[in-house]
């Protein structure tokens, strides 16, 4: 296997089309061996190459894409949750590292999850109460609406679509991925736009 080939994350769909998981090349190989995918799709294919058959002569190979579909996926696999599992790194990558006051882009050790409406006062830790904002924003903000601190939020939180979320957990997509995903993400998300409110 080559180092790209082992690198890379092979985006698995149930056979209707539903993103499900990112797996690796050796969990991919798997369903291609036990004829478990209903169809592949993708610009990008990996060739594996295995033995030499010994009455043929010939070497064994296999090309697998980069999205594939998988049969049987759905029954095998508890249902999709409505709403992605919030995380730090999730939060920040939906809001593209951008400080919901002040407008700067920073890195992720920069940045701190912000509640919106402050949890002293009832503020939850959501999707829609969270955003991503810097040290010096978020104690300048301290433990008061962005109202009453005179801080307006640049852009609104909201929840990621589940398309949004599979890119959000994944740093290295193919192109042919994301324009597959990219195609299920809702025109509003700051994907499309960084600072869209």
């Amino acid at each position: 296997m080559t180092a790209l080939a082992s690198s890379v994350s092979i985006l698995v769909l149930d056979a209707g089309g539903t993103p499900r998981r990112w797996i690796g090349v050796e969990e991919a190989v798997a369903y291609y061996c036990k004829e478990q995918v209903a169809w592949d799709y993708g610009e990008h294919s990996f060739t594996l190459r295995g033995g030499i058959s010994r009455a043929s002569g010939q070497q064994s190979s296999l090309t697998l894409r980069s999205i594939v579909a998988v049969r049987g996926d759905r029954a095998h696999r508890a249902p999709l949750a409505a709403t992605p599992a919030l995380s730090r790194e999730m939060l920040f990558a939906r809001d593209c590292h951008v400080c919901a006051y002040c407008g700067r882009r920073l890195r992720p050790a920069e940045l701190t999850a912000e509640h919106v409406h402050p949890r002293s006062r009832g503020g939850r830790t959501s999707w829609t109460n969270l955003v991503s904002a810097c040290k010096p924003c978020n104690l300048r903000k301290g433990d008061r609406t962005p109202e009453q601190a005179r801080m307006p939020l640049l852009y609104v939180p909201y929840v990621p679509s589940l398309c949004e979320a599979f890119i959000l957990r994944n740093r290295r997509i193919l192109a042919d991925q994301m324009a597959f995903l990219m195609a299920g993400v809702p025109a509003g998300s700051r994907l499309r736009d960084p600072l869209q409110a």
